[in-house]
């Protein structure tokens, strides 16, 4: 292995690491919030900010110091919202949702006092959604994107991190064949989707917000959809069908059949933009 095919290979490895060390630093640190009394909601607002702020401090680190060059390279920059992909962030997952109320099934509440609500609420929004938005786009779509691209081209710099980010949704997962493999395809599509963004928009940010809404809206713990009630979910709708296709398997409806569809149908935008602006071969 050449040295820059090694310092590729390592720059991807340090990144993921980044990322289960940051995302275990913030969550060991809301902990000891949750020791000294502080309320449970608020220690998963305080563990959401903390894993953004560690990793961000991590991959700085990273790219100054063994990359030699600015995060705005690796398309981390300032915060900055594109309309037209918030308007698409929110179409996406609305969309998936009301495709599936009209499937038959019942609505189920499941009965919990106000401060769990609050606290599976804060970390729906914080840590699953906005925590875990931020922080997988610096990281697969930020720093191993650009790193693929600067060594590669810009086709395997979308193709490989999507299938990387596919892979790493499995791992921990006691899951049957079939359920891996829906996975994996599901996971390389929504990856494939968030490329597609970031790169059209050569920021970070566009990817993050589609990434953090649909995280929010589909499995932030306010509405669960499946063929069984989630008891940390507020609301439930129960299916009535068992299909793999349509519930997704054990992984959940984020790897079905409707949600495949719709994440190739925003990757053709985000393609279709690409070319238009001749930002892609």
């Amino acid at each position: 292995m050449n040295n820059k095919k090694q310092k590729t290979f390592s720059t991807i490895i340090l990144s993921l690491l980044i990322l289960i060390v940051s995302q275990l630093i913030a969550q060991l640190l809301a902990s000891g919030l949750v020791l000294i009394k502080i309320p449970e909601y608020i220690c998963n607002v305080v563990a959401g900010i903390l894993y953004i702020m560690i990793s961000y401090h991590f991959l700085k680190l990273l790219c100054h110091k063994y990359l030699k060059s600015k995060t705005e390279k690796y398309y981390i920059s300032k915060f900055k919202i594109n309309i037209k992909w918030l308007i698409i962030g929110l179409i996406l997952p609305l969309l998936v949702i009301g495709i599936y109320l009209l499937l038959p099934g019942n609505f189920e509440i499941v009965t919990m006092k106000m401060t769990k609500k609050l606290t599976l609420i804060a970390a729906g929004v914080f840590f699953s959604g906005i925590g875990v938005g931020v922080v997988e786009e610096m990281v697969f779509r930020g720093i191993i994107m650009n790193c693929l691209k600067e060594r590669y081209n810009k086709k395997i710099a979308i193709i490989v991190p999507s299938i990387l980010f596919g892979l790493v949704h499995i791992l921990g997962m006691n899951f049957n064949i079939i359920s891996c493999l829906l996975v994996v395809l599901s996971g390389t599509m929504v990856g494939i989707m968030f490329s597609l963004i970031a790169e059209e928009s050569k920021s970070i940010w566009s990817s993050a917000i589609v990434h953090i809404l649909w995280n929010i809206i589909i499995i932030g713990g306010i509405l669960h959809i499946g063929n069984s009630i989630d008891e940390y979910s507020i609301y439930n709708y129960v299916l009535n069908t068992k299909s793999f296709l349509i519930t997704g398997g054990e992984f959940g409806i984020e790897s079905s059949i409707i949600a495949l569809i719709g994440y190739n149908l925003v990757s053709l935008v985000g393609y279709c933009f690409l070319k238009n602006t001749k930002k892609i071969k």
